[in-house]
């Protein structure tokens, strides 16, 4: 903690506010994610085909669209995005809670979504952009505070989902709105370079397809989301699967998302100056890929808890959490690094 500290107060004042901010994010959407599927499963009746299409819209919704919001902030100025973003996820996070219609839940899914897509790229390219050399340092005490989110936020939506999922989706909702008041007066504005103006969004995007290492880079990423994304979606329904007998698998839930924070906490500055010493930004890529990708060996060996039984089918599941934390915590810093050396 006191590393932690002395990381976090070696940043100037903007890398402070949206580490800070990168926690409050992280807290009010993971008060409700971990238990989406399992309210559009469970209270709504949804089939898992359409408890995968609301995932995936709000997946779609944000990855998919992070070319726009990237260009958006380059063009606006980073902290409007940021600020509409964190805004539009109000809307969408009290959508959710009010409607139960399978196009509504979709339109509340991308709008929450969509808000990631607008304030995500003009987070990073901030921090990016304020941090300087220091960028694979930043993005490591970044992850920190991105885990630490991760790890409160479920706790909180455990005791409000014990009421009403709903609760959960305005409590979610009121987080946000206080943080796109709080980013209003505390985070200083910055734009990107002026240069940036002088082409039209054509010529940019057409910039970005010739950039073919750039592109490469961006195609094998897809995998690290690709699997990353399966703590929301793969995971929960395991979740189901494991508890078993119609029985609430919340407690599992928050545990996965529990651990996972507590690993990338704990580990995330040993892990970055491990690798950085011993590979470097493109090999420790590889390995923290490889891992993510080994992590859901443990659901291959116990699918179910028939093999072994219940406790047995659960450490699998939490030990693939566990690992997929470890991988992220060894791939996000060096994305983030390569991003930046690459455009």
């Amino acid at each position: 903690m006191k590393n932690l500290l002395t990381q976090f107060r070696s940043f100037d004042r903007p890398s402070q506010v949206l580490m800070v901010n990168q926690f409050s994010i992280n807290v009010g959407f993971y008060m409700l994610m971990p238990y989406l599927a399992g309210y559009l499963a469970g209270p709504l009746g949804l089939a898992a085909w359409a408890v995968g299409l609301v995932l995936g819209m709000r997946n779609f919704s944000q990855q998919g669209m992070f070319l726009l919001g990237g260009t958006l902030a380059d063009r606006l100025g980073y902290k409007p995005l940021i600020v509409a973003g964190c805004l539009l996820r109000v809307a969408g996070f009290v959508l959710l809670a009010a409607v139960e219609s399978l196009p509504a839940i979709l339109l509340a899914s991308a709008a929450t979504g969509f808000a990631g897509a607008l304030f995500n790229p003009a987070v990073r390219a901030y921090l990016a952009a304020d941090a300087g050399p220091r960028r694979v340092e930043a993005f490591a005490v970044f992850n920190v505070f991105y885990q630490a989110g991760i790890l409160l936020g479920p706790l909180i939506g455990l005791a409000l989902t014990s009421f009403d999922f709903r609760v959960t989706s305005l409590a979610a909702a009121a987080v946000f709105a206080v943080l796109t008041i709080v980013q209003i007066w505390t985070l200083p504005a910055h734009r990107a370079e002026t240069t940036v103006a002088k082409t039209s969004i054509l010529e940019d995007w057409r910039v970005v397809v010739a950039n073919r290492p750039f592109v490469l880079f961006a195609l094998a990423m897809i995998g690290s989301y690709v699997l990353s994304f399966q703590i929301y979606l793969a995971l929960p329904l395991q979740a189901a699967v494991v508890v078993g007998d119609g029985r609430s698998d919340t407690a599992l839930v928050t545990s996965l998302f529990v651990v996972s924070g507590v690993v990338a906490i704990a580990g995330q500055f040993r892990i970055t100056s491990w690798l950085s010493r011993r590979w470097g930004s493109g090999r420790s890529l590889v390995v923290g890929m490889a891992i993510m990708a080994l992590a859901f060996l443990p659901l291959i060996m116990l699918p179910s808890p028939a093999a072994l039984g219940g406790w047995a089918a659960a450490g699998a599941l939490v030990f693939t959490a566990a690992l997929l934390a470890v991988g992220t915590a060894a791939v996000f810093p060096f994305e983030m690094d390569t991003v930046v050396t690459l455009s």
